[in-house]
């Protein structure tokens, strides 16, 4: 059958092992100092994993493989304890995974072991959308308030023309000596006051990080911002799904890798435009690495 299922670059891949603890399924092994996938039948495709590979190697694919088997990677979890059977139940409700979650219930029934976590009679299926935790669809309700309708127009914030990494280019005249917005291209679409809180005063440029091609490409746009355009400041705007953390680990390593050295911020938004962190962040620094946590797995 045709499913999604995650892919392993390997020439990426450094051996790392953050991935491990993120795949209770047991999809994933360390072989010869690589991550592996050992199992079609034990990966559920979902890319809970993808958010922790620091060097961007893991993605989801659709294939040609074997039916995800949530038998087997319970025989493969009850051996965990309580803690890895919850986490796992836990992933299987909030990607709305029904009838696996039942299937995993069932199996725990069926060999008389405590169920760790509360069952939801009221759960109800999402639709998979291609693989990533962040593609699931869901419906937001929304009370709006009196004070929050919005009335009357804003003008756009939009300074200049174009704004795709794929496209700009780093010897605009509006890019030099400028602060910029390095937005992941739904941001704004979440983010109901973005050319008002985040646009207003700065350039832009908008990627994917999970479905455009070339970040070879974008790395050596954002490289050459700093150095030659000089640009102020970075800041990176992403949203609260493991795909985006890919853009600010992205900026990071331009920072890191270019000879002149600016300050970046991290913003992270909520699906429903919530901002739930943001902070300047330092380069191979403690303070960095709390800013991904925030990232929705």
């Amino acid at each position: 059958m045709k499913r999604s299922i995650i892919k392993i670059d390997e020439d990426k891949c450094t051996g790392c092992e953050l991935c491990i603890p993120n795949c209770p399924e047991g999809a994933i092994q360390i072989i010869d100092g690589k991550a592996r996938l050992v199992s079609d039948l034990m990966c559920d495709g979902l890319g809970a994993c993808l958010g922790h590979c620091p060097e961007g190697a893991i993605t989801v694919e659709e294939r040609e493989a074997e039916p995800y088997d949530e038998f087997k990677v319970m025989e493969n979890i009850v051996k965990h304890g309580s803690n890895t059977i919850k986490a796992h139940l836990k992933h299987l409700k909030d990607h709305g995974q029904t009838e696996f979650y039942e299937q995993a219930i069932d199996y725990l029934k069926k060999n008389n072991l405590e169920i760790p976590l509360k069952e939801d009679k009221k759960m109800q299926p999402m639709q998979h959308g291609g693989g990533c935790p962040g593609s699931h669809s869901m419906n937001f309700d929304r009370n709006v308030l009196e004070e929050e309708k919005m009335e009357g127009k804003r003008l756009s914030q939009l300074t200049h023309w174009p704004i795709q990494m794929h496209l700009i280019s780093p010897n605009a005249a509006h890019y030099q000596s400028a602060d910029l917005l390095l937005a992941a291209d739904c941001t704004a679409f979440s983010l109901g006051d973005f050319h008002k809180d985040y646009l207003k005063d700065k350039v832009l440029a908008i990627a994917c990080p999970k479905l455009d091609e070339g970040q070879d490409i974008y790395l050596e746009k954002l490289k050459a911002l700093i150095e030659t355009a000089k640009i102020n400041t970075l800041t990176v705007l992403i949203l609260q799904v493991p795909c985006c953390g890919g853009l600010l680990r992205l900026a990071q390593k331009a920072v890191e890798e270019a000879k002149r050295k600016i300050p970046i911020k991290a913003v992270v938004v909520g699906i429903q435009g919530e901002i739930l962190k943001e902070e300047w962040v330092q380069t191979r620094s403690k303070k960095f690495k709390m800013v991904p946590d925030m990232i929705r797995e």
